[in-house]
């Protein structure tokens, strides 16, 4: 196989598009009844397609709260806030790059073999190599039956009959959106005493800080992200929140928070009350 120069896309996936063009059998992740579904919606799978990348994260970022971790009120600091002295921008970034070129790719094989879309994506991320990372986007190529065609590829992470119950009632997919932070925060005195075993069933006031501002900041990344697409609202597929101690050179112990959240950006293409479909109803006859 000849080498790759790291432009356009891998050599297996021109394999696959290869394959695609010369017809024949093809492949998709879906089951029975979504692809009952789809078509019911006036769409067709054209074949699985996807895209990938490895990547090393060398430099994540100051390890610790520097001069925001000291004082009597200490703060959260996310990735959206910091600077070369303080927080995770580097490694965000770095997620940020993995799913983009994932998701990039992905897109790519599907125009290649005359998709419209790509339903039911899974998005994954495994560590490689000794520590690095492969980001992954899987899914399943689609092409729609009408004449109209769209401007760009959409992409969801929703399964396929999810994709056709949006779309008779009013609702396109356009897009994944996603918004990740990573936040840290220093454990300061009040922190430790209310965390210490001794404290009885109390409340952790600088802990639920933390999650529930790296929480609010993942959030606000995912609602920027629907607004720049133009969509006029999004769906919530899934939320992961991960927290760990750290013990920077500062000789003191804080808290790292990661948060994610990821979704479908939606668009409504019908302005009146009742929607349009084509499905039928069956009526009992006994």
């Amino acid at each position: 196989m000849a080498e790759w120069d790291g432009r356009g896309l891998p050599p297996v996936a021109a394999e696959r598009i290869r394959r695609a063009a010369a017809g024949g059998a093809w492949t998709s992740l879906l089951s029975a009844p979504a692809a009952a579904g789809l078509e019911a919606a006036g769409f067709d799978a054209v074949g699985e397609v996807m895209g990938s990348m490895v990547a090393r994260i060398g430099w994540a970022g100051y390890r610790g709260c520097g001069g925001y971790g000291w004082g009597a009120a200490p703060r959260t600091i996310t990735s959206s806030d910091g600077d070369r002295f303080s927080g995770f921008a580097p490694y965000v970034q770095a997620l940020y790059a993995g799913y983009g070129t994932a998701i990039g790719r992905l897109v790519t094989e599907a125009s290649a073999i005359g998709a419209d879309g790509v339903v039911g994506i899974r998005l994954g991320q495994t560590t490689e190599f000794g520590g690095a990372r492969e980001f992954t986007a899987l899914g399943t190529a689609v092409r729609a039956r009408s004449a109209t065609r769209p401007g760009r590829i959409f992409t969801t992470v929703l399964d396929a009959q999810d994709v056709a119950k949006l779309l008779q009632a009013g609702w396109v997919p356009t897009q994944i959106v996603y918004g990740i932070s990573v936040a840290i925060r220093h454990d300061d005195w009040a922190t430790r005493a209310q965390a210490s075993w001794n404290a009885g069933n109390i409340e952790v006031d600088g802990y639920t800080e933390l999650v529930g501002v790296t929480r609010a900041d993942a959030r606000r990344l995912l609602h920027d992200a629907v607004r720049r697409s133009g969509a006029d609202g999004a769906v919530v597929d899934d939320m992961t929140l991960a927290v760990w101690s750290v013990e920077p050179g500062e000789n003191h112990r804080d808290h790292v928070a990661e948060a994610t959240v990821f979704g479908t950006a939606l668009a409504r293409f019908h302005t009146g009350r009742v929607a349009p479909t084509r499905s039928l109803t069956y009526l009992p006859l006994r």
